[in-house]
């Protein structure tokens, strides 16, 4: 992260939590609480923001209404936990257990979960606004998300807002997206394999280096400015199809590549 480095709880706040004491609206704005042991604390309301939880054993935790935005629970242990009403937007969920937990009313959009990630029987976590494999996003305002290295195997992504999101090695494999607005978006190294992109706008996005084999690509809105450099699985007949394009689109710089899309797709010039 950047700025002051997290910062570890104080031992008084430790012992109270740890003694179940409620700490209701306390803040504990991007402390490092990785790790430790929480089990059934008091974090009611508490303003959790970008708290490091990573590990950390939160089983049957009162956390309801807590805001945790942009809060790391990656492998965090929330069995049975109550999180009704929560914040958690943007949160990463990687491998965590919320086997049990309440999550009743609680805000998930653009938290990202993978295939290790436990949620409770019954839960709708592709519909709740989540990032994960097999997700339905169709229409989702994704615009600028950080996105780098999520797994998106499956997903549903047509007509998805993604301009300016962060995709660098994302799993996109069998993803649909179709439609999806993907202007000046990060897709280096991505993995597109079998993907639908029809009809998606690809002005300017970054695609160097990405997996491109078997990926649908009929009727783009636009290649302007897209940088095809050193793209994998990229067949003959897509890439005499996208250098069919206009003149305009073709020789269209990415400002941030500085190359234009002819150049990176002609053989020998970096793709």
């Amino acid at each position: 992260m950047t700025g002051k480095e997290m910062q570890l709880p104080s031992p008084e706040v430790l012992a109270s939590l740890k003694s179940g004491k409620a700490l209701n609206q306390e803040d504990f704005y991007r402390l490092d609480f990785s790790s430790l042991n929480l089990q059934k604390a008091n974090l009611k309301k508490a303003n959790l923001i970008g708290v490091n939880l990573s590990q950390t054993d939160l089983s049957e935790a009162d956390l309801s209404e807590a805001d945790l935005r942009g809060a790391d629970l990656s492998k965090a242990i929330l069995r049975n936990a109550n999180l009704q009403g929560a914040y958690l937007y943007r949160v990463d969920l990687s491998g965590t257990d919320l086997s049990g937990a309440n999550l009743e009313g609680a805000k998930l959009q653009v938290s990202q979960y993978d295939s290790q990630t436990i949620f409770p029987e019954g839960f709708a976590y592709k519909t709740s606004g989540a990032v994960g494999p097999g997700a339905n996003l169709n229409g989702a305002n994704l615009n600028t998300a950080n996105l780098r290295d999520a797994d998106l195997q499956g997903a549903n992504l047509l007509g998805a807002y993604l301009g300016g999101a962060d995709l660098t090695g994302a799993n996109l494999q069998g993803a649909r997206l179709s439609s999806a607005d993907l202007r000046k978006a990060f897709l280096t190294g991505a993995y597109l394999r079998n993907a639908r992109l029809n009809g998606a706008n690809l002005a300017y996005v970054d695609l160097r280096a990405a997996d491109l084999t078997n990926v649908e690509f009929e009727q783009l809105e636009s290649i302007a400015g897209a940088d095809f450099s050193n793209v994998q699985g990229l067949s003959e007949e897509h890439r005499t199809r996208l250098l069919n394009y206009s003149i305009e689109e073709l020789d269209t710089w990415n400002l941030f590549t500085r190359k234009t899309t002819r150049a990176s797709l002609e053989r020998g010039v970096g793709s």
